[in-house]
């Protein structure tokens, strides 16, 4: 596991996926300032090309830049969208392997998750300042729940809140293993290429924006290929932009596919495009209880 920053540890923004907002990230740069880093950027991180931030080329230019220079101690993704599934599978995991940092986002930035974990188990942060076009601030939880993950040293404790309509998949019983995952689309784009063996690990989902069918059709691959053999649970976070009260909900749908495999459940948990989301450790080792209603990530085991 990459070792956690302390003052004086220098973090860089890339863009391996959509363009940012310039000012949003200048002001989450003056927060890491705050935090005692200090921080500097991608040569591309505000190139603008179609969807993307820059060609394929660039953006993995600084990716890999910033995976192989020592003096960097964190990378952190300015926002997700879409393309980095494109590079996902090009980046230097020798330099990951040599000099383990974190990777810090979350959305479209779990492609690169997955594929430094599969290549050379190195743990992510998924978690991120704010999320969606209109959020200005950044909640004091999103706030702390981040810095811990990114500077503290003691173990990460996720509670299940109640309020969120995924916290009706809770089940009972306790799981153990690393967790592995993120966002759904990502996770089922990655299969078969960049989604680790997921035998003896807790599975994390969570959405944004889909219809109903394509969450079906994505677990119905998942599961039909066998890519969710093994499981020792799941860890469902935010789904957000869903109808709930319609008839067969994403809810029905993701019950129908995750009971089907017959082990612990714990929904309700606020990692995603929600509502003060919280960080999270990608490969870490995690305990799951359902009854309790917590997540508890060790820190150090991976």
């Amino acid at each position: 596991m990459p070792p956690p920053l302390r003052p004086g540890d220098k973090v860089r923004f890339v863009s391996p996926a959509s363009s940012p907002d310039r000012d949003r990230v200048q002001k989450h740069a003056e927060i890491l300032k705050g935090w005692g880093l200090s921080v500097d950027f991608g040569e591309h991180v505000f190139r603008k090309w179609n969807y993307l931030a820059g060609t394929d080329e660039e953006r993995l230019s600084d990716l890999n830049a910033a995976l192989r220079d020592p003096g960097v101690g964190a990378i952190f993704a300015t926002r997700g969208g879409k393309g980095s599934y494109r590079i996902a599978d090009q980046l230097d995991f020798e330099a990951a392997r040599r000099n383990p940092k974190f990777v810090i986002g979350f959305s479209d930035i779990t492609a690169l998750h997955l594929s430094l974990l599969r290549h050379c188990h190195q743990v992510g942060i998924h978690g991120a300042f704010s999320i969606g076009p209109n959020e200005d601030g950044v909640s004091p939880y999103t706030h702390d729940s981040l810095r811990q993950a990114l500077m503290a040293t003691e173990d990460i404790i996720i509670a299940g809140r109640p309020e969120e309509p995924t916290s009706r998949l809770t089940t009972d019983g306790v799981a153990k293993g690393r967790l592995i995952g993120g966002n759904l689309d990502m996770v089922a784009t990655s299969a078969g290429w960049a989604l680790p063996d997921l035998h003896g690990e807790i599975l994390l989902l969570e959405a944004i924006g889909l219809y109903p069918g394509q969450v079906d059709r994505q677990m119905t691959m998942l599961r039909k290929a066998g890519h969710l053999d093994g499981l020792t649970g799941v860890a469902i976070g935010q789904f957000t932009d869903f109808e709930f009260d319609r008839p067969y909900s994403v809810i029905d749908i993701l019950r129908e596919h995750l009971t089907a495999l017959n082990v612990p459940i714990l929904g309700g948990l606020p990692l995603g495009h929600g509502d003060r989301p919280a960080s999270a450790l990608i490969g870490a080792v995690a305990e799951l209880d359902a009854r309790a209603g917590t997540l508890v990530i060790r820190r150090g085991k991976a």
